[in-house]
C-alpha cells in the first residue's frame, strides 16, 4: 500500500473562451464532474468558474496519469454538456488545460479563491488569471500557443 496524498488545481476552459456555462445551470455541470472524478477513485474538494472556464481542488488517486485523467473528464463531460438542452451554446472544451500541485497546507486558501471566482472576474480577465497562475509556477509562456485551442 502507498500512501499519497496528490492535491492538484486545475483551471481548464471552454473552446475559444466562449461563455457556453450559463450560471443557472453550471451546478449541474459540477455535480456531473463530481461523478466523474469520484468515479476515479479521487476526492473532489472545490469545483468552481465562470461561463468560459472551471477551477476544480481535488486529490487524484495514484494510478492515474493526470493527462489521461484530463482527458477523459473533459472528453465525458462534454458528451453530456452536448445532449443535455440546457448548455446548448456548448461547442467543446479547450484543448489545454493548466495545472498545479499544492501542498496540503494550502488546501483551504485554493478553496477559498475558487469559491471567490465571481467576485475575482469582477476586475481580472481570464486571460490574466490564467497568465498569472502560469507566470507564479515558474511556466515559461510560448505567446505563439498562448490560449490557442
Amino acid at each position: 500500500m502507498s500512501y499519497t496524498k496528490l492535491l492538484y488545481h486545475i483551471v481548464f476552459r471552454t473552446k475559444h473562451g466562449k461563455n457556453t456555462i450559463p450560471e443557472q445551470h453550471e451546478k449541474e455541470l459540477y455535480a456531473y464532474i463530481k461523478g466523474i472524478i469520484e468515479n476515479k477513485k479521487s476526492k473532489l474538494y472545490r469545483i468552481g468558474g465562470m461561463p468560459n472556464h472551471i477551477h476544480l481542488l481535488f486529490d487524484m488517486h495514484p494510478t492515474f496519469a493526470l493527462s489521461d485523467f484530463m482527458k477523459e473528464l473533459k472528453e465525458y463531460s462534454s458528451k453530456w454538456l452536448k445532449s443535455n438542452p440546457n448548455f446548448s451554446d456548448f461547442e467543446s472544451w479547450a484543448v489545454s488545460f493548466a495545472a498545479f500541485t499544492y501542498n496540503l497546507n494550502d488546501k483551504q486558501t485554493i478553496i477559498n479563491y475558487i469559491k471567490n471566482q465571481k467576485e475575482h472576474h469582477k476586475t481580472v480577465s481570464f486571460e490574466e488569471e490564467y497568465r498569472q497562475f502560469l507566470i507564479e509556477n515558474g511556466i515559461e509562456i510560448d505567446e505563439r500557443y498562448f490560449l490557442q485551442d
